[in-house]
């Protein structure tokens, strides 16, 4: 399972969460290894089964309120069950200003303290979606990873197949690059896959003849992208070997790549001299549109064809008798 570190967090965060480190500022190599955030109301009154380890808890207005109206003894007791289990970090949000005892507790604890101004609601919201995206599962793919027609297109192949030819040929016609070479995917969800462009090779392209490419300067802002989900994979290979193809022209069974559990629709494209590959791949993702909406050519045709057969088979029997 994929984990970050508290002082990560903080050094990602802080600007636009305007995080303050209060306390425990031994703990930054903390680990976090789920999305979760957690509001510790029922924790705080002692049902413990509700902190748990290596996540973040935030402190909102309920709260700090809650732990104003208790008396000392009272208050020691509910900060001790917050910190029954090893939490990884405690925000306090909406400007609250923590107690000298929470702020014993966690430097005691070496637990990363935060102060914000933000309301929890909104904090919860932000810091689950960075760490939905940090803790994800990951994997890295070498080839071209494009936005076309605003589905995630990552185009493969042997080296020096054409890919980073094809890809730039799709940015002039207005499509977009997300990542060239090495792209890092993360699973976002059970059945969503996310690529990302590592920040060495934001914007460029390598051409063979070209050389590296600088894809936002020479086509401007809108031609590069730094995130796209994954919809589908498009598979170059060179027409020689994609013999069986040639042979099954009416061949309907879709094809499939499992990435990180995740199953990806698939195309394979022959290249051979004289064909646009460029134009073939976005009528592959206009087929892949009606495909989502049930609509599959090749089974129209055939359904034609055999309907057409049984008519031709009627009429011979028809005359027959």
């Amino acid at each position: 399972m994929p984990e970050i570190s508290v002082d990560k967090l903080y050094r990602d965060t802080r600007r636009n969460l305007k995080l303050t480190w209060v306390a425990g500022l031994g703990g930054g190599d903390n680990l976090l290894s789920s999305e979760t955030v957690s509001k510790p109301s029922l924790a705080l009154i002692g049902h413990l089964n509700f902190v748990h380890p290596n996540r973040v808890q935030v402190l909102g207005c309920a709260e700090m309120d809650y732990l104003r109206s208790l008396h000392s003894k009272e208050l020691l007791q509910a900060i001790q069950n917050l910190f029954s289990t090893d939490l990884a970090a405690v925000v306090v949000a909406n400007g609250e200003i923590p107690p000298e005892e929470l702020l014993s507790a966690a430097n005691d604890r070496s637990t990363p303290l935060f102060t914000t101004p933000l309301q929890s609601p909104s904090l919860m919201d932000v810091l689950s979606h960075y760490l939905s995206q940090a803790v994800a599962e990951t994997v890295s793919f070498h080839g071209v990873f494009m936005e076309v027609q605003g589905f995630g297109v990552l185009l493969k192949g042997e080296p020096a197949i054409g890919k980073s030819e094809l890809a730039l040929e799709l940015i002039s016609r207005g499509h977009r690059l997300v990542a060239d070479d090495i792209i890092d995917f993360y699973k976002v969800a059970p059945d969503r896959l996310e690529g990302r462009c590592p920040k060495l090779l934001e914007d460029f392209l390598e051409v063979r003849g070209l050389g590296v490419l600088n894809i936002r300067e020479l086509f401007g802002d809108n031609s590069v992208k730094p995130t796209k989900p994954l919809d589908l994979i498009i598979q170059l290979e060179h027409a020689e070997k994609l013999a069986a193809f040639q042979h099954d022209r009416l061949k309907i069974a879709s094809q499939q790549e499992k990435i990180l559990g995740v199953k990806v629709p698939k195309v394979l494209i022959p290249v051979a001299a004289g064909r646009n590959i460029a134009v073939l791949v976005e009528v592959a993702l206009r087929n892949h549109m009606l495909l989502l909406r049930g609509i599959n050519g090749t089974k129209q045709f055939m359904q034609r064809q055999t309907r057409e057969m049984k008519k031709n088979m009627q009429k011979t029997a028809q005359k027959k008798d």
